[in-house]
Parts: C-alpha cells; sequence; structure tokens
C-alpha cells in the first residue's frame, strides 16, 4: 500500500503520466543504456569504479524509460520506474537488481572510501557491470516480446492501481 501511495504522490505531482507508447522514445532510451553500460566498462578499466558503477546503474534506469515509454508510460522518478517495473511486469528478479543497483550508485556517488575498502569497490563494481549486462539483454527480450495485447493490458493494470483506495 505504501508504494500505491508513493505512486499516487508521484503521479499528482505531473511525474508520472500514460502517454503514446513510442518505439522513437524506447530507442532513443537504449541508446543510452547501450552508452552507459559503454562507458561503465570503460571507468571500470580505468579504476574509476564509483563513477562505473553510476553509470551501470544509468544504463539499467535507462532501460526501464525505454520499456515504460514502449507502452507508454513517462516516468521522471527512479524509485516509481523500479516500482512499475515490479508491479506491471511481475519480474521480482530484474526489480530486485534495479533497486541493489540503485542503492551501489547512491552509496558510490555520495559517500567516499578509503584504499582499503577499494579492493571491495572493484569487485562489486565487476558484480555491477555482469548485472547490467545480463539485465539489460533481459530488457531488451521484455520489449521484443511485447504486442498491442500485452501492451493494452499493461496500461489497464497501470490504470487500475491508481484505482486502489488507500
Amino acid at each position: 500500500m505504501k508504494e500505491i501511495i508513493f505512486l499516487k504522490k508521484i503521479k499528482k505531482e505531473g511525474k508520472l503520466q500514460l502517454v503514446e507508447p513510442s518505439e522513437e522514445m524506447k530507442s532513443s532510451y537504449l541508446i543510452k543504456a547501450d552508452n552507459c553500460l559503454k562507458s561503465s566498462k570503460i571507468l571500470f578499466q580505468n579504476a574509476l569504479y564509483e563513477n562505473s558503477t553510476s553509470e551501470a546503474y544509468y544504463c539499467i534506469y535507462n532501460s526501464l524509460l525505454a520499456l515504460l515509454f514502449k507502452i507508454g508510460i513517462k516516468s521522471e522518478n527512479h524509485s516509481a520506474s523500479i516500482i512499475l517495473f515490479s508491479r506491471l511486469f511481475d519480474n521480482k528478479e530484474l526489480a530486485k537488481i534495479a533497486l541493489w543497483a540503485k542503492e551501489e550508485r547512491i552509496d558510490k556517488q555520495y559517500y567516499v572510501e578509503t584504499k582499503q575498502i577499494n579492493i571491495t569497490t572493484k569487485k562489486s563494481c565487476d558484480e555491477m557491470i555482469s548485472k547490467t549486462e545480463d539485465f539489460l539483454l533481459k530488457m531488451r527480450t521484455i520489449m521484443s516480446e511485447l504486442n498491442n495485447e500485452k501492451t493494452s493490458s499493461i496500461r489497464k493494470s497501470y490504470e487500475n492501481l491508481f484505482k486502489i483506495t488507500n
């Protein structure tokens, strides 16, 4: 119920809305996702693990936005995008990865680390890139399997989320 209240608040603020499905926006966000993954790998190779982690997360986030635009949902909030994905696509595995990646990005972006911890950061960053590659591949599969009937059904599920009373 807490998630629904949050989504309703974000929707009321205009940061979440039903729009026309858009292949163009989907493609644009997938290009951004691909570029973030490339950047993440380059940063990793140069031992810039915190920045690499951030770019890997943005690959995941941009792929989520691509999927949402494909079905006609515009989301301007990271948490709302993950919640919507989890609820509308019922894919707990990928939603869990997206949440984990978001937490990793926040941790690496806003907090500093000592050299001692840098070894752990390298390992977690390597894991992040691996999970991100897998996530992106699975998101592309989900998008490729969407047809008009599935899209309509998901859009109805989206509308029904907001009919749930507090």
